[in-house]
C-alpha cells in the first residue's frame, strides 16, 4: 500500500502573518487583493500549503505509481519575481480566455503575473472559477 506524500502539505500556519511578511509592497498589496478575490470565487477559507503557497479547497489523488497526495483546488504564492497562480485548469483548453487575460506567462497548471494591474480581473475570475470546478 502506497503512503500519502506530504510535499507542500496543508499546514496550520497563519495566512495573514505570511502575507504581512511579504517584503515587496506591490506584491503584498496584490496578494491581499487576490486572497479576497479567491475567497469570494471559491467560497473556501485559505490555508497555507508548505511555506509559501496559499490554497483554497482540498482533494486527494493517486498517481499511477500508487502514491497518494493531497492538493488544493486553486491557490497562489506571492513569489519574489511574480504572483504564481496554481490552477487545476489548463489555459490551453480555453485560448480565448488565455488571450484576453493580459500580460502573463504560463506553465502547466500555473499562471505567472507581475502585477494584478497587468491582467483583466473579469477574465481572471472566470479562469479561477474553472479551476475550482473539481470539488472532491
Amino acid at each position: 500500500m502506497a503512503k500519502k506524500k506530504l510535499v507542500n502539505a496543508e499546514t496550520n500556519k497563519s495566512v495573514s502573518a505570511f502575507l504581512n511578511a511579504v517584503e515587496n509592497k506591490q506584491r503584498r498589496e496584490d496578494a491581499l487583493i487576490l486572497l479576497e478575490f479567491m475567497k469570494k470565487i471559491t467560497g473556501q477559507e485559505p490555508k497555507m500549503w508548505g511555506r509559501s503557497i496559499i490554497g483554497f479547497g482540498k482533494y486527494s489523488y493517486q498517481r499511477k505509481s500508487g502514491d497518494e497526495f493531497e492538493w488544493f483546488n486553486v491557490g497562489f504564492s506571492p513569489a519574489k519575481a511574480h504572483l504564481s497562480l496554481y490552477l487545476m485548469y489548463d489555459l490551453d483548453e480555453a485560448p480565448a480566455l488565455r488571450d484576453k487575460l493580459g500580460k502573463h506567462t504560463k506553465g502547466k497548471g500555473c499562471v505567472y503575473i507581475k502585477r494584478l494591474d497587468d491582467v483583466d480581473m473579469k477574465v481572471l475570475e472566470k479562469i479561477i472559477a474553472k479551476s475550482d470546478r473539481w470539488k472532491r
